[in-house]
């Protein structure tokens, strides 16, 4: 007994140490509150106050996993995310009870079953493709859906490492982003396509202009298909970027040929283009020096910047075309970047794709030039109906990420990811491994382009390419719909080899 009452006299001291602590820590936050001037909630409310900043904070991760209806969030909803899971995971994708997709918001595509489609022994199946056909080495991309731009340094290295494994799996090619190649690009042997941004790292001098050496030295690598020159990108057009100090490590600063402890900036645009003429001259130049295809992405404002292009390539001829153009909408990707670029500032990929399709095949470069679409494209539908709309391939970076096992915890701009896809501590990044996600990547890929192959051949062409719009009927305000051709009408959409 004597034990026992003691016990609890120690137990209750305790306690009353705990409470004390707690009422002093208590009254300390309400004279902080109460007399700070920042934040009037607080000093109006102290202490209750600083509840409303802690469930705001929380808000998107209760509604992400209670509230949010499988077709609701943005910028992807569940039902697009766990499509991407399960494809990951090698789980069928078969529903039951219908479909839970609201079939009456306008413009939702909707593809148009053949009567007598073909029989299961004709399934339609994706034929590579030429890529560069002037260049001296001509890239045969054998993938309708490969993965977009994404550098080392704005993902982590077992990130690259797993897409750059899972892209050799599949079969598909993956853009390194405006980083530079890193030897974890290199290492699982998948086709690359070198992206050069306006800092021009990886391929750039001491003062930062592009070294016909340096590009030399890139393009000797066999892995390296392609080069893309970006003029801008969904997340941010027209804005360039800052790689700060901190994160410029001694491997980073050696593949991207930059000092260490300086921050590295990366201008809004490359001084040196000018207008279309400047362009066109860099992307006859690299392809020159590297004898590899060269193109261009970008993000559309409008169509009289690509009227004028066009022009000016049909009074060059076609050999001073770029070989490729990737159009990337304007909904933001996985970048980080101002709220008002994301939101306000580019056309959407679903208006920009059209536009551009019609322009480069109305100056007859529909052969010439391939057109690759990018831009929250990450579900069969959404690559079926990119095709069906005018491009030739189509990339996805989101898409990847979540085969990696993003969580769309909205963290890409800090070091904090929680699935360690875009951060650099090391604590963090051990929850990826790249052993095991590398799979998640190559079986996520080549789901999307077996179900891409299926609408094909439901809608009864033997590839996916040989869709065209009128294959596609969109839902208009009144819950009719109309054929895309139709909607988006274009004067040679009789002709068979365009779309």
């Amino acid at each position: 007994m004597g034990w026992a009452y003691y016990a609890l006299q120690i137990m209750a001291g305790a306690f009353a140490l705990v409470l004390g602590i707690m009422v002093l820590v208590v009254l300390l936050v309400f004279l902080v509150d109460r007399t700070q001037t920042g934040d009037a909630i607080r000093r109006n409310y102290p202490v209750i106050g600083r509840f409303r900043h802690l469930f705001t904070a929380l808000g998107e991760f209760f509604r992400q996993y209670f509230f949010a209806m499988d077709r609701e969030e943005m910028p992807f909803n569940r039902a697009q995310r766990d499509w991407v899971t399960r494809a990951g995971e090698g789980q069928g994708n078969t529903v039951a009870f219908g479909s839970s997709r609201n079939l009456g918001i306008p413009g939702t595509p909707i593809f148009v079953n053949a009567a007598f489609p073909p029989l299961e022994n004709q399934f339609a199946a994706t034929e590579p493709m030429e890529i560069g056909p002037y260049a001296r080495h001509p890239f045969v991309a054998p993938s309708i859906f490969n993965i977009s731009g994404m550098s080392y340094g704005a993902i982590s290295k077992p990130a690259v490492e797993a897409l750059a494994r899972g892209a050799a799996q599949a079969g598909i090619w993956l853009n390194t982003g405006e980083g530079g190649v890193s030897p974890y690009h290199l290492a699982a042997g998948c086709d690359l396509v070198y992206q050069i941004g306006t800092a021009k790292y990886g391929v750039r001098d001491a003062a930062g202009r592009m070294s016909d050496e340096r590009l030399r030295e890139v393009a000797a690598q066999p892995q390296i298909r392609m080069f893309e020159i970006k003029l801008s990108q969904g997340a941010k057009p027209g804005k360039g970027g800052i790689l700060p100090a901190a994160k410029i490590n001694a491997e980073i600063a050696a593949i991207r040929g930059i000092p260490l402890g300086h921050d590295s900036y990366s201008p809004n645009r490359h001084a040196e283009v000018d207008d279309w003429g400047d362009m066109l001259d860099m992307i006859h130049h690299i392809r020159k020096v590297t004898g590899k295809p060269v193109g261009f992405k970008t993000v559309v404002g409008g169509p009289e910047p690509f009227e004028d292009l066009f022009r000016l390539i049909r009074e060059r001829g076609a050999t001073a075309a770029p070989d490729f153009i990737t159009i990337d909408g304007g909904e933001g990707g996985t970048g980080a970047a101002p709220m008002p670029l994301i939101d306000l500032v580019g056309l959407p990929i679903r208006e920009a794709l059209l536009m551009v399709s019609d322009l480069r095949d109305i100056n007859g470069l529909h052969d010439r030039i391939r057109l690759v679409a990018s831009g929250k494209l990450v579900n069969p539908g959404d690559v079926a109906w990119a095709i069906a709309a005018g491009a030739d391939f189509v990339v996805s970076a989101r898409g990847f990420m979540f085969a990696l096992g993003c969580i769309q915890a909205l963290k890409c701009n800090r070091n904090t990811c929680p699935t360690g896809i875009t951060t650099h501590d090391p604590r963090l990044q051990k929850g990826l491994v790249a052993e095991r996600k590398y799979t998640r990547v190559a079986r996520y890929a080549r789901a999307v382009i077996d179900e891409v192959e299926t609408i094909a051949h439901s809608v009864g062409v033997s590839e996916p390419r040989k869709m065209r719009r009128r294959h596609v009927r969109l839902v208009l305000p009144d819950g009719t719909t109309r054929p895309m051709n139709e909607v988006y009408p274009r004067s040679d959409e009789a002709n068979s080899h365009v779309r």
